[in-house]
């Protein structure tokens, strides 16, 4: 990624489905690919 350019997802797609999506080894050569995280938080009802 450019210094100047933000990370962008184009209206209409399915953000799970993108985010979950693997890197092909041509992007990975070419430093387009983002590193992403999942946060989960697990609750058990205390009831």
């Amino acid at each position: 990624m450019k210094k100047n350019q933000k990370p962008t997802i184009a209206p209409g797609i399915d953000d799970q489905e993108e985010l979950n999506k693997e890197a092909t080894k041509e992007e990975i050569e070419d430093g387009e690919y983002t590193s992403v995280t999942t946060f989960s938080w697990d609750e058990i009802d205390p009831s």
